[in-house]
């Protein structure tokens, strides 16, 4: 059956870096100097000085995302390298995270500390958002509402934070699970309009749970400067171009969800803590043996549920020229059982040492 599709909704990507030190391998601070060195990169401060972030511009292809991020990540992996200090795309630090960070000098982080205090003097948590562009807030609730099923899989595909304190944790996406102690955590609820959503956000504002509706840290939100919805489902990642078909596979399931919308599909019957639990059982398993399927709730072979995933979406992939990018991107992670696989491989075989080889092997010109 031929389906009627529109244009690829436009899309963004913003990345996080942990920066650590080339010879212990722990967070040590030295984002001002790296966004001074780069004057003509878009380098922005995160919560603490041993991070750095930066954003694409609003793409309509994935060769602008690539483009872009592969760049910035050159020209800030060399400046860091000038300056002891390896640029990690990488969850969590895989030690060093029991100390205190050092907050950014901003008044925004300092009310941010104020509220929520010892949660954040630890809070290490770098991640790969993604904004997609939607019509209406109302479309973009009613989006969030379809993707909810086919979440965890994407926590899956992008688990990269084995490692933390030191110690292996037996989760391939720790990033995912210490994240889950904020006042909106996880998938969001259901809403059925965006009045609806926007009325709980202020009930959680005014109650005192979240400083400003900029706090909202469910796993995707409505975003307040954009019209857009934001993915905040995966950890930083080793390469580009694992962020940039993590941003294609969401862009797909948002595009697919505006055609199940116009078409009048009923939107899929999940219960909140059901989806959560999967997002817990993608956590911990990453790619390495099941996830649960979308389709029957049932447990089954990660390979497979990620292959539905990419067939209930692979009319957007075609559509908007991606499903080449994304096929490469499931070829590798099929042969490599994901980035935290990595992670732990470089780890077991040779420590920090071997992680901070792996984190630099990220930033190489192709």
């Amino acid at each position: 059956m031929a389906h009627s599709l529109t244009a690829a909704p436009r899309f963004g990507i913003e990345e996080e870096y942990l920066l650590l030190d080339a010879e212990t391998g722990a967070p040590r601070d030295g984002v001002d100097d790296i966004i001074a060195a780069i004057p003509d990169q878009l380098a922005e401060h995160e919560f603490y000085a041993c991070q750095l972030e930066t954003a694409t511009p609003v793409c309509e292809r994935s060769e602008q995302a690539l483009e872009f991020l592969a760049g910035f990540r050159t020209s800030a992996a060399a400046a860091a390298d000038d300056l002891g200090i390896v640029l990690a795309g990488t969850g969590l630090p895989p030690i060093g995270g029991d100390a205190h960070g050092s907050r950014v000098d901003k008044a925004r982080y300092h009310d941010i500390e104020a509220t929520m205090r010892g949660m954040v003097t630890r809070y290490y948590s770098t991640g790969t958002h993604v904004h997609v562009e939607v019509p209406s807030r109302d479309a973009g609730v009613d989006a969030i509402a379809r993707i909810a099923p086919w979440a965890p899989v994407l926590v899956a595909l992008t688990a990269n934070s084995p490692v933390w304190l030191g110690e292996e944790t037996g989760y391939a996406d720790w990033r995912f699970m210490s994240m889950q102690q904020w006042a909106t955590a996880g998938f969001p609820p259901r809403f059925d309009s965006a009045a609806e959503y926007d009325g709980v956000v202020n009930d959680l504002v005014r109650s005192g749970a979240l400083l400003d509706s900029g706090l909202v840290n469910w796993s995707i939100r409505l975003s307040d400067k954009y019209p857009t919805i934001e993915a905040r489902l995966a950890d930083a990642q080793l390469d580009p171009r694992d962020a940039v078909a993590y941003g294609l596979l969401f862009r797909a399931l948002t595009a697919r969800a505006f055609r199940d919308a116009s078409a009048g599909e009923p939107v899929p019957q999940w219960q909140r803590d059901v989806v959560r639990g999967a997002h817990w059982v993608a956590a911990r398993n990453g790619l390495g043996s099941v996830l649960v399927d979308p389709i029957s709730g049932d447990p089954q072979p990660a390979v497979e549920v990620v292959e539905r995933l990419v067939a209930h979406v692979g009319d957007e992939l075609a559509h908007a020229g991606d499903l080449e990018t994304v096929r490469a991107f499931i070829d590798r992670r099929r042969a490599d059982q994901g980035a935290a696989q990595l992670q732990l491989a470089a780890w077991r075989d040779s420590g920090m040492t071997g992680l901070l080889a792996l984190y630099r092997a990220g930033h190489r010109a192709e």
